[in-house]
């Protein structure tokens, strides 16, 4: 995948995380492209906002995302790196790409999608990786508990 196209991707994502900190919530956000570049969805961690443990960023921007007949040579764009739910989403619905703008702060199920054939794309931005960083410092409790630990 071209460097210069993921990285405008991302800053979707990043927009989605920055509007989701301001909101008091988690700055993890995502967006789904389908496979003609298109914007199919886009949004962010609500878990706090919701009250959802469940509004994951990647889920929220596939919910946005609407039904699709199917997700075959989608992308997935995330801030950070998807967590087991969300990379079991990513699996469960074959999407083919996944674009992470850090895996720094939290290194979750990537891996385990390479593995299983789906193409990652690491960026290490550092806005991403700053983000993070700072709220994990601001807000360990919150930090925590969306982890799971």
């Amino acid at each position: 995948m071209d460097q210069a196209e993921a990285r405008r991707w991302l800053a979707v994502a990043v927009a989605e995380a920055r509007v989701g900190l301001g909101e008091g919530g988690v700055p993890i956000g995502a967006a789904l492209y389908g496979a003609d570049g298109g914007l199919l969805g886009r949004g962010r961690n609500r878990r706090v906002q919701d009250g959802d443990p469940s509004m994951h960023a990647e889920t929220a921007a596939f919910r946005a995302a609407g039904r699709q007949r199917s997700y075959r040579g989608t992308t997935m764009v995330t801030t950070l790196s998807p967590c087991w739910y969300c990379s079991g989403l990513v699996r469960q619905f074959g999407i083919s790409r996944v674009v992470i703008g850090e895996a720094v702060t939290f290194h979750g199920g990537h891996d385990w999608l390479a593995e299983h054939g789906v193409e990652i794309v690491l960026l290490d931005d550092p806005e991403c990786v700053g983000m993070m960083r700072a709220f994990i410092r601001n807000e360990p409790a919150l930090w925590n508990e969306d982890i799971g630990e």
